[in-house]
């Protein structure tokens, strides 16, 4: 699995974020690829998962055709863990 962790620049919180995703991933079992990028790149990018904010899930939604799963701490990574089963279970 192909997932994308975004934010405005692709850097700093967006390596936060990916970093709690891994985690929560690994910790459900899953074996995903997951990598950081800016709110642009990511619409021309073809991942199966994206984290982002609620602000950016807004604007990508119509621009990829994969799921998107808002997070509003990056750093609560019993927010992700739990976001993380809720999409798992709707696949």
């Amino acid at each position: 699995m192909r997932v994308l962790a975004v934010c405005g620049f692709g850097v700093g919180s967006s390596m936060a974020l990916r970093m709690q995703v891994e985690k929560a991933l690994k910790e459900l079992g899953v074996d995903a690829e997951v990598d950081n990028t800016d709110i642009a790149s990511a619409a021309s990018q073809t991942p199966d998962l994206i984290y982002t904010s609620p602000e950016f899930a807004e604007q990508l939604e119509s621009q990829v055709t994969c799921p998107i799963v808002a997070i509003k701490e990056f750093m609560n990574y019993q927010e992700v863990l739990q976001a993380s089963k809720s999409q798992l279970q709707n696949d």
